[in-house]
Order: C-alpha cells, then sequence, then structure tokens
C-alpha cells in the first residue's frame, strides 16, 4: 500500500534501531488485524496444511486450510526455492504445482510483508544426512560428474548426492582448467576426503591410475 508524506497512520512498532535512529513500523498490524494475531501466534516446527496459489521463480504462494487470507498476496504462506527440497531443482514446477495441498513445517513470522515462512523440504527425511550415516572419510566411491566449474567439478555419487572435486584433486597433472581432463557425463572414481554435516558439503578426490599421477 502506498504512503503519502503527511498521512497520519496507525502502525505497531517492530524494532528499534537506536544506532541509526530509526523505528520500523508494520501498518499490517493495524489494518490486519485478524493476520496479524493469526502469524503471531504460530510456533516454530508447528505444520501447516494449504494449496499452492501461486508459482513465481522466487518461491511459492499458499494458500492456508486455517487462517485470513492475505491483503495483497495470493496466499498467507510463502515457500522459498530453497525451502522446496533437499536436492537441486532446475523450476519450481518440477516440485509442485497450482492447486497442490501441501503440508509444510512454519519457519518463522515475517512481519515485513506479513506472511507466515515454510518449509516443504522440513517435511521429508535429508538425503545427506542419510547417506553419511554410512559413509566414511577414505571410503571409495563411484559417480558422475554433473558439473565443471573453473576450481573443480562436481560428481553425484548417489541419488541427490553431489561432492566436489577441487582442481588440485581432480589430477597430479599440472591443467589450466578441470574439462583438460573431465566432461560432464564421465564416469569417475572418487575417495572421500572430508565430511561437514553442518553444511552438507563433501569433498572428495579423484582416485586416478598410477600413469596419470
Amino acid at each position: 500500500m502506498a504512503v503519502e508524506i503527511g498521512r497520519r497512520i496507525t502502525a505497531e512498532v517492530m524494532a528499534v534501531d537506536l544506532d541509526e535512529g530509526r523505528v520500523r513500523l508494520a501498518m499490517t498490524a493495524t489494518e490486519n488485524p485478524e493476520l496479524w494475531a493469526f502469524l503471531k501466534s504460530r510456533h516454530r516446527g508447528e505444520i501447516l496444511s494449504g494449496t499452492v496459489a501461486a508459482i513465481e521463480r522466487f518461491g511459492v504462494f499458499v494458500s492456508l486450510d486455517d487462517g485470513p487470507d492475505h491483503p495483497v498476496f495470493p496466499g498467507v504462506g510463502f515457500i522459498t526455492v530453497p525451502e522446496l527440497s533437499w536436492r537441486h531443482i532446475d523450476a519450481v514446477s518440477d516440485v509442485v504445482r497450482v492447486g497442490q495441498h501441501v503440508s509444510c513445517e512454519f519457519l518463522q513470522f515475517d512481519d515485513w510483508n506479513g506472511e507466515a515462512r515454510l518449509s516443504l523440504k522440513a517435511m521429508q527425511p535429508d538425503p545427506f544426512a542419510e547417506f553419511v550415516e554410512g559413509t566414511g572419510v577414505g571410503q571409495t566411491l563411484h559417480g558422475q560428474v554433473t558439473k565443471v566449474v573453473p576450481f573443480g567439478v562436481f560428481v553425484q555419487v548417489a541419488d541427490g548426492i553431489e561432492g566436489l572435486v577441487h582442481l588440485r584433486e581432480v589430477t597430479r597433472m599440472p591443467v589450466e582448467t578441470p574439462e583438460d581432463v573431465l566432461q560432464v557425463g564421465d564416469e569417475v572414481t572418487v575417495v572421500v576426503t572430508e565430511i561437514d554435516r553442518q553444511r552438507r558439503r563433501l569433498a572428495l578426490s579423484r582416485e586416478v591410475s598410477p600413469d596419470l599421477r
């Protein structure tokens, strides 16, 4: 909603920045008290259900089964792209479609937009966590190159699980780019060199024959 200079408004104070001398206000709190009360009463981890109302390149709007409508957006619930799936996706439509009924975990109350931030992937087990339970440093794996970047190559070693082979681990021979050695689609044997559970990262080293070292 546009606000003109000099217009009187009623709003709720959301944050005070003493260093900057600024106060952040939310008009939604007073103009849509039912919506505000609904969102403020939600708790992290709570499961909310609804219907996918609109799909955008930046995420998905969900019209919740319980709760008021949003005065501006297609739905009170919103799922950002990273919260749609544990796996890499090329398009939002690969995961959900308009009209689909979904159950999501409530993450937080976005008081700036007056919406409930939701997670769809939280309703599914984390494939990385499951994978590393049976994987250790030093273990040999087989996979396929999925992406070549200036600093190395990404190798898919299981469904939805990719690890990085850094350029220095691609070959012992001096090369300018990884593409001098590997291409997307190549089958490779790698060794696990590091598992970062917190950041969900897998570091790999390419197993190469002695004549290529």
